[in-house]
């Protein structure tokens, strides 16, 4: 599982608002990609540094920066837009509980992206600040999630390029939320898998898999819970950063984060329940072997007692009771046919009783 906290020791005795990378990503450049529009046009770049950098008052700015892992270029492209320290921080820090702050010219909202990767579920921090006139977004890995609103720009679909930056803000947070449909329903589909496993032949690789599903969806609470005071906040925050008309699209936002809260807590029960099931299944199997290796020794006991009896091997001449059998012409097949009758006579038995 991912660690909650990472490489916190780098924080240590630093002042406040340092430029710190909280995070476990190294090497790679970081790709900032540059998107100017309006009602009428619209202009795209990719930018190689911050020093391209170059804010206008017209229409709108979204810049989304791929890899946060060099907090230089991370400062200088805040310090353009007068972003405070602190927030250049929080930025930085991966390790951040989702929430929303209205710093006055600005809404820094912070979120997880989550997404699957060789199997495993991964969660890669994203931080969007909302200004007058721009969005900035910044993404912990290359993940390319906001390709789709990117497109919608480009080709002028819907009312993303009517609208201001607070729609365009919550185009991201809805690509994010749809993301967190996607996981639950893969994992669901998980439970089902294991569920199947359970019933039919659960092994040491099944009970991996139900470890694995718990783990999975505490990333997913860890989450989708703090999102719900987070779009809140913005839905009753006063401000002039969002407006009227984006209002209803962030109560639409709030009632997806409300069946995604519920639809976890039932995977959470259900991974739960599969615990349970597992060690059912595992005593219910244990107790099949027992029961046949019982009836097998059930079978054998008697046969054991008489083979013993007849073992002793007393001398018949010393005394007339000394085994009496042991010089019977047919002696042997008696006791061969005395054993046949004791195993079918319990056969019989334990069938009656419906024992196997």
């Amino acid at each position: 599982m991912k660690k909650i906290l990472k490489n916190s020791r780098k924080k240590v005795g630093q002042l406040p608002g340092s430029l710190i990378y909280m995070g476990d990503r190294t090497g790679n450049g970081i790709k900032i990609n540059a998107a100017h529009y309006g009602r009428e046009n619209f202009y795209e770049k990719n930018i190689l540094s911050p020093e391209e950098l170059k804010p206008s008052g017209e229409g709108i700015l979204w810049l989304n920066v791929d890899g946060i892992h060099i907090p230089e270029t991370i400062g200088n492209i805040c310090d353009k837009f007068g972003i405070h320290p602190l927030t250049q921080e929080d930025i930085l820090n991966t390790a951040h509980r989702p929430k929303a702050e209205d710093n006055g010219s600005y809404i820094f909202i912070v979120m997880k992206m989550l997404g699957f990767q060789s199997g495993s579920l991964l969660s890669e921090q994203v931080s969007l600040i909302i200004g007058k006139n721009y969005v900035l977004s910044f993404q912990e890995n290359a993940t390319d999630e906001f390709e789709t609103v990117r497109e919608n720009l480009r080709k002028n679909k819907g009312k993303i390029r009517e609208l201001g930056p607070d729609y365009l803000a919550y185009r991201l947070l809805d690509v994010v939320l749809d993301n967190y449909f996607a996981v639950l329903e893969k994992i669901g589909d998980e439970i089902e898998n294991v569920e199947d496993e359970l019933v039919e032949n659960p092994t040491r690789q099944t009970l991996e898999k139900i470890y694995k599903l718990k783990g999975e969806m505490i990333i997913i609470r860890r989450a989708v819970w703090p999102l719900r005071e987070v779009i809140s906040s913005l839905e009753k925050t006063e401000t002039e950063l969002i407006s009227k008309s984006t209002q209803p699209y962030l109560r639409d936002l709030y009632d997806h984060i409300v069946q995604l809260i519920d639809t976890n807590e039932n995977y959470r029960e259900m991974a739960a329940g599969l615990m349970d099931i597992y060690l059912s299944s595992v005593s219910n199997k244990l107790n099949e072997i027992m029961k046949v290796l019982t009836i097998i020794s059930t079978f054998f006991i008697p046969l054991n007692f008489i083979a013993g009896i007849y073992g002793m091997n007393f001398n018949t001449g010393i005394s007339k009771y000394n085994m009496p059998e042991l010089n019977f012409y047919l002696g042997y097949p008696m006791v061969l046919f005395l054993m046949f009758l004791v195993s079918l006579g319990l056969f019989i038995y334990f069938k009656r009783k419906k024992w196997f």
